[in-house]
Formats: structure tokens, C-alpha cells, sequence
């Protein structure tokens, strides 16, 4: 069986394997308990292992620049405090990995994990996500868009064939998995066999490496390439889209599921609490769509994340 590493440090066992799709079923690791069936990390029932710490580390999926995030949301973290009572530190995070680590570890109490990353972040580091951003009519979600710049010779997805795409890291959806699955099941086309992959290791990255002619093709998430675009670090004219795939559900918000039982309770209160209009947050977020926090699922709203895994051929290893 091929593997291949999602974490270098810490966690160095944490996976994802090629394995046939009958056998990718979605389980956590061996250390949480799910008694209701809900696919995430029950509360523990013994007291003695809650968590209540004095400062709340919280952080958000690393897409962009984390300095520039830590302000985008300290409204927000000013507001988690007062409804918990707690001091909160805005933890900058430089990949999906150090993230799902940091909370496996214990380093990490509330945090957005991006969509590729949450199954793996539910299973190994016992994430408990509710919320998500949306729009002002409740609906939400991006979508998966290959880019290309204009003159690359690259008119449609066939004609990345023998060429170089960019993805971002394997934990990304937009930036490996899906990518990976439709460009397979829809195109019949493998990376190291019809054209050549490269990681860039965020979504601005791809953008920003595409809009420079570093990589004649990526595949990104539509919704950081519309906030990049409202903020003038790249333009329009840059960049041809030519694949828009089906909505996904966007980045998952929850928290480490040892928390104490009544601190869980209050920071989803701040979630569904928290004033956006005329806030740091709004500001960011309206360029591509999102106005509120919305309650979620990962067993609903994460299924055809899941699904994806599967057809990938994904599965969960964390020792």
C-alpha cells in the first residue's frame, strides 16, 4: 500500500493511504468515543478529563496571511472572550497540518479548519465543528475553479495534459481532492502520469503563482481568489477560469471536544452571537458572499467531502 505523509513533525503517523474505495469508511481514531453516531468525538464522560484553560487559543484554516487574519478577526476574539470570560489568543497557523496537530496535542481550543481538513481533523484531533459562514439568505458554500493566465496555451482542462498544475497542500478539497477525483473520474487524467503536480502549499500561493506565470495551471478554492481580487492582489485580467465544479461547503468551525461541557456551550454562543455589521470580519468576508455563522453538521454537511475521500480512495490513519 502507498502512503503518503500529511504531517513531517509530530504527528508523523497521521496519513493518507491509496487504498481501495469499499474500505474507505470515515472512523475516528481509537482514543474518542462516539456513542450517538454523530461521526464526531463524544464529550468524554469521566470530569477528570475536561479542559478549562485560563486562555482560549483559537485560529483559523491557513489560507492567506496569517497577520493579516489575526486582525481580521480580533472583534471576533474580543467577543469569544467576553461571553466566555476567558483570555483568547489569536494562533497563527502556517499549514493544515501544524493546525490538526496543535489540537491533537492539546495546544489548541476553538479553530476553522478548511474543508479538506476537517474529516482528518474530526478523526485525529477529535474536532467538534458547528458553525460556517453564509450568506445573508442562509446559503453557503464555494466552489473548486482550475485557473490558468491568459497566452498559457491552456484553453481547456484536456490541454493541461503534459503540462505542470498547481495544487495546494492534500489536505485542501479544493486544492487536491476534488481536483484529483474529477480530473480521474472525468477526464481520465493521474498526476505523474498525464500531467506533472506541484504543491504550493496555500491557496494564495496558486493564485498569486498563476497571476505571475509561475504555474501555467491550479486548482483553488473560488471564494480566496474573489477576497484576493476585492483586496487588489491580483486582477481579473490575470487569471482564465476553465473548470467551476459543484458547490462545497466552506471552512468548518467547532472546537476540541475535551473542553469543559459548560466553556463548549459558551463559545458556540459567541459564534451564534456575534455582531458582523460594520465589524473587521464583515469586511473580509463580504468580498466573497459570507454575512453570518450558520449551525452545521459534520455528518450532514460534510458528506460528500467524505464521499470525495472515498473516491480518492482516503483513509484515516492516526497513531
Amino acid at each position: 500500500m502507498k502512503t503518503t505523509s500529511l504531517i513531517k513533525s509530530g504527528i508523523t503517523a497521521l496519513a493518507l493511504a491509496v487504498a481501495p474505495i469499499a474500505s474507505a469508511q470515515f472512523q475516528l481514531d481509537p482514543r474518542y468515543t462516539d456513542a450517538d453516531g454523530d461521526l464526531v468525538a463524544d464529550i468524554p464522560a469521566d470530569a477528570s478529563k475536561w479542559v478549562d484553560p485560563d486562555t482560549i487559543v483559537f485560529t483559523y484554516t491557513p489560507v492567506e496571511d496569517p497577520a493579516v487574519y489575526a486582525e481580521v478577526w480580533s472583534e471576533f476574539t474580543d467577543h469569544l472572550a467576553k461571553v466566555t470570560g476567558k483570555k483568547v489568543q489569536f494562533f497563527p497557523v502556517q499549514s493544515n497540518a501544524a493546525q490538526i496537530e496543535a489540537m491533537r496535542s492539546g495546544r489548541l481550543h476553538v479553530a476553522g479548519f478548511n474543508t479538506g481538513s476537517n474529516p482528518l481533523a474530526v478523526a485525529c484531533a477529535g474536532f467538534r465543528p458547528f458553525a460556517m459562514m453564509a450568506r445573508a439568505d442562509n446559503t453557503f458554500g464555494y466552489e473548486m475553479e482550475i485557473i490558468t493566465y491568459p497566452g498559457s496555451g491552456i484553453n481547456k482542462v484536456e490541454d493541461i495534459k503534459g503540462k505542470q498544475l498547481a495544487f495546494t497542500s492534500e489536505t485542501s478539497n479544493s486544492g487536491f481532492k476534488a481536483p484529483s477525483a474529477i480530473l480521474k473520474a472525468d477526464f481520465g487524467m493521474e498526476p505523474g502520469t498525464d500531467f506533472e503536480a506541484a504543491f504550493s502549499g496555500k491557496h494564495d500561493n496558486s493564485i498569486l503563482g498563476v497571476a505571475n506565470k509561475d504555474y501555467p495551471a491550479a486548482s483553488i478554492a473560488n471564494s480566496v481568489r474573489k477576497r484576493m481580487i476585492a483586496r487588489d492582489v491580483v486582477k481579473p485580467e490575470q487569471l482564465n477560469i476553465i473548470y467551476t465544479s459543484q458547490t462545497f461547503p466552506t471552512t468548518g468551525y467547532g472546537l476540541a471536544h475535551n473542553l469543559h461541557p459548560a466553556l463548549q456551550v459558551k463559545v458556540r454562543d459567541a459564534f451564534f452571537t456575534f455582531d458582523w455589521k460594520g465589524t473587521k470580519l464583515e469586511k473580509e468576508f463580504e468580498k466573497s458572499g459570507e454575512a453570518k455563522f450558520i449551525s452545521i453538521t459534520f455528518k450532514n454537511d460534510w458528506d460528500v467531502i467524505r464521499k470525495i475521500d472515498a473516491a480518492n480512495g482516503v483513509t484515516y490513519n492516526c497513531r
